[in-house]
C-alpha cells in the first residue's frame, strides 16, 4: 500500500514553488510598507526659528493663546512696569547646585491689548526674606519667553506668597489680573535692580529637543508585519489543505482496495465450496 504525501513531498510540486514566491513577494511588499509606517510614526521636534535674535514680545505672541513652538524659548523684549504687592517666590529652584527661590512678580506690558501682565522671573535667592520689592517705574526686560509649569497636585504646602511651581493660572487667580499664558525669565538684569545684592540673575536655555510618536502610524507598521507573517502562513495552510487531502484520498483508495480484496476472496472461498460439493 503506497504511503500518504508528506507536507514536503507537496511543497516540492511546481504549483506551491510558484505560490511560496508569489507569498515570498507579498511579505517583502508588506515589510517595506512596514518600515515605511515605522518611520513616518517617529516625527522629530525640530525648532527652525532663530531663537536668540530678540523679538518684540507683543509681535509674537498675543495674551490667553497657549504657547507653540513657534513662541517657546524665544528671546524677547518687553516695556511696561511692574505691580505692587504681586511678588511671590518659587521654591526649590537650583542655582549652580545650590536650592533656592525664584523671585517673580507681574509685569504689565504696555503694549498689551488690555493691559495685560506676564509673570516676570526677576532672579533667584538663597533667602527669599532677603530680596526686595521689584523696581519701580516704567522699565525695558529682555529675556527667554516659556511656557507655563503645570500647578502643584493636592493642597498647597507652602504659605503665600511661597508656591511650588511657576502656573500661570495659579499666578492669574492670586493676581485677580489678566494675564500671557507664558512667563519671562529677565536676562537683562533691570528686573533684579532694586532688590537685595542676594538676588542672582537666572539663566535658561532652550528646551531640549523632543521626538513625538505618531500611534496611528505605528499601528499600521505593526499591521503590515502581521500580513508578511499571514502570507507564509495562508501558503502553509494551502499547502497543508492539499496534503491532507491527498492523505485522506490515499486512505479512501487503501479501505476501498482491502475491502474489494477481501470480496474477491470471499468470492473465491465461495466457488470453491461450491466445486467441493
Amino acid at each position: 500500500m503506497p504511503h500518504p504525501p508528506s507536507f514536503w513531498d507537496i511543497a516540492r510540486q511546481p504549483k506551491w514553488i510558484a505560490m511560496l514566491i508569489l507569498a515570498l513577494v507579498m511579505a517583502t511588499v508588506f515589510v517595506v510598507l512596514s518600515a515605511w509606517q515605522f518611520g513616518a510614526s517617529r516625527s522629530e521636534t525640530v525648532q527652525h526659528q532663530d531663537t536668540e535674535t530678540p523679538a518684540p514680545l507683543t509681535e509674537i505672541y498675543e495674551p490667553a493663546r497657549p504657547i507653540t513652538v513657534h513662541e517657546a524659548d524665544r528671546i524677547v523684549d518687553v516695556t511696561g512696569e511692574f505691580l505692587p504687592e504681586t511678588q511671590v517666590f518659587i521654591a526649590e529652584r537650583l542655582q549652580e547646585g545650590e536650592s533656592g527661590y525664584w523671585a517673580v512678580a507681574a509685569f504689565q506690558v504696555a503694549d498689551a491689548p488690555a493691559g495685560e501682565v506676564i509673570p516676570v522671573v526677576r532672579g533667584w535667592a538663597e533667602d527669599y526674606d532677603a530680596v526686595g520689592p521689584p523696581p519701580e517705574g516704567q522699565l525695558t526686560l529682555q529675556g527667554r519667553l516659556l511656557p507655563t509649569e503645570a500647578p502643584a497636585p493636592g493642597p498647597r504646602e507652602l504659605p503665600y506668597p511661597l508656591l511650588s511651581t511657576l502656573s500661570v493660572a495659579e499666578l492669574i487667580n492670586l493676581w485677580d489680573e489678566d494675564s500671557y499664558s507664558g512667563f519671562l525669565v529677565d536676562f537683562s538684569g533691570e528686573a533684579g535692580a532694586s532688590g537685595s545684592s542676594s538676588l542672582e540673575g537666572v539663566w535658561v536655555g532652550t528646551q531640549p529637543e523632543g521626538s513625538s510618536i505618531n500611534w496611528l502610524n505605528l499601528f499600521y507598521a505593526v499591521e503590515w508585519v502581521v500580513f508578511a507573517g499571514f502570507a507564509f502562513y495562508f501558503w502553509w495552510r494551502m499547502v497543508r489543505d492539499a496534503q491532507q487531502r491527498q492523505a485522506e484520498e490515499a486512505r479512501l483508495d487503501a479501505e476501498w482496495e482491502e475491502q474489494w480484496r477481501r470480496e474477491q476472496l470471499a468470492k473465491q472461498q465461495a466457488a470453491q465450496a461450491e466445486e467441493n460439493e
